[in-house]
């Protein structure tokens, strides 16, 4: 098994640069992950495949307005800090304050020592505010973020300490930080809402979990009227979804570590299918990692996780041992995620799904059509 294995031809025009207007009515390409046998239809239509008892998984994880642009202290240089993931066993964090590992641009003048602050857009206060809650271009940073030290991993990462005025870090990003999108989604100025599920919940996360994207509370609210059970687990998403596989032998290639929650509702949930012969649906390849990475081998069956990490990388050859289905979208080629729903199939029989979608007319990526393989 080589990298370039999992690589095809991917035109510019053929990745979204913008959401379905209507989540549901995005084209689905449906697989037999047996036979590879391919139907054309549209996402709404996933209820067609459904069966009462049937288990749906979704990461419930929200994206972080992760995304933050500011001016560096002293300079008065443009600068961009974006957040990746909050620094464990750091002493002092606060409401006030906490320790994140982070991307910076520009790399070569953002060093340790040097501050980077971040001004929220000016608001005007409510009759019964207190005028200086208000936050202006002139008034105090509402964030800042000083550059304590190179980050271990060697790949230009920093670790940052944030640091706010305000009654939380929280109120803080949401002043003056914005939704992340991935780098291949040039200069959307849409609703940054239809770059979040429909059931988002804790803002965890420096990407979406895309193929969730395509559901609306109707469509949820059709599918648990059939019987079908909807679950939820949480798997904090990095930037590193969208990083090709640099190394030819996938063995060589160093996984990314995530954290993920799998509630012991969701263990029975998929327990109970199981044992009435009925399936688990993971919606996204996030959730299939949680759920896998939750399945204990010693004890062989699923267990609850709380906040555990999981450097999970599945495979050609990779045994699933909790699900028997998987809603996805089309994904960057030489990643990680193409050898996942290969693992799920065949590589054969994604190949040529992908072929197929190409022909088509189907939109990839973040933004794009999404298939079912079952």
């Amino acid at each position: 098994m080589k990298t370039s294995d999992f690589d095809y031809n991917l035109p510019e025009e053929r990745i979204a640069q913008e959401p379905w207007p209507v989540r549901d009515e995005c084209k689905m390409l449906v697989m037999d992950r047996a036979t590879g046998a391919l139907e054309d239809r549209i996402f709404r239509d996933i209820a067609d495949y459904l069966h009462p008892g049937d288990v749906l998984v979704a990461n419930e994880t929200r994206v972080l307005p992760a995304r933050l642009l500011g001016t560096k202290r002293g300079t008065g240089g443009a600068a961009e800090v974006f957040l990746l993931r909050e620094v464990l066993g750091r002493e002092n964090h606060t409401a006030h304050s906490a320790v994140w590992e982070v991307l910076v641009r520009p790399g070569k003048r953002l060093k340790p020592g040097a501050i980077v602050d971040f001004t929220g857009t000016p608001k005007i206060p409510s009759e019964d505010a207190d005028p200086s809650d208000a936050l202006s271009a002139h008034a105090a940073p509402a964030l800042s973020v000083e550059i304590l030290d190179f980050a271990p991993s060697g790949k230009g990462e920093r670790i940052a300490r944030l640091t706010t005025p305000l009654s939380s870090l929280d109120e803080a990003l949401h002043a003056v930080g914005h939704t992340p999108l991935p780098p291949y989604i040039h200069d959307y100025a849409g609703d940054e809402e239809m770059y979040q599920t429909v059931y988002a919940q804790r803002e965890t996360s420096a990407a979406a979990p895309t193929a969730g994207l395509h559901f609306t509370p109707e469509l949820i609210a059709r599918i648990q009227e059939m019987g079908v059970v909807w679950k939820t687990v949480e798997l904090q998403v990095g930037i590193d979804t969208f990083r090709i596989v640099e190394e030819e032998d996938p063995a060589n290639h160093a996984m990314h570590t995530d954290t993920y929650t799998v509630g012991q509702d969701v263990v029975d949930a998929c327990d109970a299918a199981h044992a009435a012969g009925k399936r688990v649906v993971a919606v996204g390849t996030t959730s299939v990692r949680s759920l896998e990475s939750a399945w204990d081998t010693q004890q062989g069956k699923l267990v609850a996780r709380d906040n555990a990490h999981t450097s999970l990388f599945l495979v050609p050859g990779s045994t699933f041992h909790v699900v028997d289905g998987l809603i996805t979208n089309f994904h960057v080629p030489r990643s990680t995620l193409m050898m996942l729903v290969s693992a799920f199939s065949t590589r054969d029989n994604v190949m040529a799904a992908y072929t197929h979608a190409l022909d088509a007319g189907y939109r990839f990526l973040s933004f794009g059509d999404c298939m079912f393989i079952h």
